[in-house]
C-alpha cells in the first residue's frame, strides 16, 4: 500500500485510468468484431451506416494513445477497402 498522500492519490488516478482506457479498448473491440461480421455476411448498407461511429472511434482511441495512430489508419483503410470489394 502507498505511504504518501501523493502515492495514494497516484494509486487512485491509476485505477480510474486502467478502467476508462479498457473500456475504451473493449468498444472498439466489440465494434471491429461486428464490424468484421457485417463484412463476411456482405451488407454493405449496414457498414456504410457504420462507418462514421468505426472512424469516430479509432480516432478516439488513437487520440488518448489506446492504440496507435498508424494503426488506427490502416484498420479503416483496410475496412473502407473491404466494403467497396463487397
Amino acid at each position: 500500500m502507498p505511504n504518501t498522500e501523493s502515492s495514494r492519490k497516484s494509486l487512485r488516478q491509476t485505477k480510474t485510468r486502467r478502467a476508462r482506457n479498457a473500456k475504451r479498448k473493449d468498444t472498439l473491440k466489440v465494434l471491429l468484431k461486428k464490424t468484421r461480421l457485417l463484412i463476411s455476411e456482405k451488407k454493405k448498407e449496414e457498414l456504410k451506416a457504420l462507418m462514421p461511429e468505426i472512424q469516430k472511434t479509432l480516432d478516439k482511441s488513437a487520440k488518448v494513445k489506446i492504440i496507435k495512430t498508424n494503426k488506427a489508419r490502416r484498420t479503416k483503410s483496410r475496412i473502407e477497402k473491404a466494403i467497396t470489394k463487397i
